[in-house]
């Protein structure tokens, strides 16, 4: 690999369980945004807008201009349809399952 390039990854989930990964060798100094332009991510999910979308590297939001390192993972985050303590109490509610209990006084 020339010293002059970075390899990264660029990650894209359009649906709970499926995940667009993709491998791309950008130049040194390339930035967030160059990788995901490479990766051809924005041509397979046309409901992807660079200028709105949430980015990010290894689970960290960052800016589109963030400069890029060897072996970074960048990340296209999709919108969030529902508010995650939203949906941990309806996934509660659906199990049926109590709260806690509490051995008997003694």
């Amino acid at each position: 690999m020339p010293a002059d390039t970075v390899q990264v990854s660029v990650a894209y989930s359009p649906g709970p369980g499926v995940v667009d990964e993709v491998a791309v060798s950008l130049p040194r100094g390339a930035t967030l945004i160059d990788a995901i332009r490479a990766s051809g991510l924005l041509e397979r999910h046309a409901g992807i807008d660079p200028a709105h979308a949430r980015l990010g590297i290894w689970g960290r939001v960052q800016a589109p201009q963030t400069v890029l390192r060897e072996r970074d993972r960048v990340e296209v985050y999709r919108p969030l349809t529902v508010d995650p303590k939203e949906a941990r109490r309806l996934r509660y509610r659906k199990s049926g399952k109590g709260g806690r209990t509490r051995p008997p006084a003694v």
